[in-house]
């Protein structure tokens, strides 16, 4: 056990009223947002009708969709992007920090087969909560892992449309290619398959 006169329960002391007004305010916070997602509710049902379909409750789901790209402000984006891109996305952003890659890619740049492909999207309707989930082929193969939706993937809370929304998902092939080329782990890629 920590001594009262420790650094570390000092901090603590100090640290215990801020902490426990902020926990007041966000418990407060959730109460409106749970209040207002509740009207939010009510209006999808007026409008759409009791046939929608309810929210993922981290139980097992199961989504069709397909690889697919889209238009944006009149600009056809691409299903797929690449390990080489990630580095011209940084550069086309004067590295700053949102977009800065880790100096591990960097270090291994020559390394890397940049025409890996990196991230892809696809037409599956996914909401928060899907991070993580695997994508299949239709051979039955793990081809990539869902870590996002595009911007136009956040009206999929209320109905969903695949003309725009996507998820975003990294593809097999980036990891292994970035376990081997970046982190030597070339055994645990192996280990991964093709």
């Amino acid at each position: 056990a920590l001594h009262e006169d420790d650094p570390l329960m000092q901090l603590v002391k100090i640290l215990e009223p801020e902490y426990r007004r902020l926990h007041e305010v966000s418990e407060e916070l959730d109460e409106r947002e749970r209040q207002a997602y509740a009207r939010i509710t009510e209006a999808v049902v007026a409008i759409q009708g009791t046939n929608t379909y309810p929210d993922a409750t981290f139980t097992l789901r199961l989504a069709f969709g397909s690889v697919k790209g889209y238009e944006e402000a009149g600009q056809t984006i691409a299903p797929f992007t690449n390990m080489g891109g990630a580095f011209e996305h940084e550069a086309a952003h004067n590295s700053e920090l949102d977009w800065k890659l880790p100096q591990s890619w960097h270090d291994h740049k020559a390394d890397i087969a940049l025409d890996t492909r990196l991230n892809f999207v696809s037409t599956c309707d996914i909401i928060g909560g899907n991070s993580g989930s695997p994508v299949i082929n239709a051979k039955g193969e793990l081809v990539g892992i869902i870590f996002d939706g595009n911007i136009q993937s956040l009206t999929g809370d209320f109905f969903y449309s695949d003309t725009q929304s996507r998820a975003v998902s990294v593809h097999a092939h980036a990891v292994r290619e970035a376990l081997k080329s970046i982190y030597g782990a070339g055994s645990l890629a192996n280990e991964l398959g093709k």
